[in-house]
């Protein structure tokens, strides 16, 4: 009896047509921290935008014989282990242009700060993930930046663009160094 029961599953195991595109689909295995390690999606691309199975969106950011690690753009907490992931075949990308200038937004030109964003003709489509320039290829720093501390200003030259270090031991006053900077900079237009 057991034997036929066996056969008699083992037959309809064989018969299904199981309707899973590993290429294009996969398996959460993992969540933590906002990165889902998923199995299958054998041809996603680095940087891939990924869309989960409650909506939200994520980024390809590593690939492994094991599993494609993704970074969760949102809430996490409706995603489990077993929750399927499907490919979008788009890289992550951003409209750019003056339109973003002072405003806050997340990865989809969303604006986060309560604004309304007038996307203008200017705007272009660029890809996240993207090389810096070399050293050779950026523009040289020429308009001086004031922090608006006569003693650093006069002893120490920083020019607007330039990357400086702030060093020091802790309660020195490096982070108000800092804020005076930034301060002095919507004084000084």
């Amino acid at each position: 009896m057991q034997k036929l029961f066996t056969s008699i599953l083992e037959e309809q195991i064989d018969n299904q047509k199981y309707n899973f595109d590993i290429e294009n689909s996969g398996i959460i295995t993992k969540i933590k921290d906002g990165i889902a390690t998923v199995f299958g999606l054998s041809k996603v691309k680095m940087s891939e935008l990924v869309l989960f199975e409650n909506k939200s969106f994520g980024m390809v950011l590593n690939l492994n014989n094991n599993g494609t690690d993704i970074v969760i753009f949102g809430n996490d907490t409706d995603l489990k282990v077993g929750s399927v992931v499907k490919r979008t075949k788009d890289i992550v990308s951003i409209k750019v242009g003056s339109h973003l200038l002072g405003h806050v937004v997340d990865p989809f030109s969303t604006a986060l700060d309560g604004s309304n964003l007038n996307i203008g003709e200017e705007s272009e489509i660029r890809k996240v993930e993207l090389k810096a320039p070399g050293i050779m290829l950026r523009e040289s720093v020429r308009e001086p930046l004031e922090t608006g501390i006569k003693v650093i200003d006069s002893l120490i030259p920083i020019g607007r663009g330039q990357r400086e270090l702030i060093i020091g031991d802790r309660q020195t006053g490096k982070t108000s160094i800092a804020i005076d900077a930034i301060i002095h900079q919507k004084k000084s237009k």
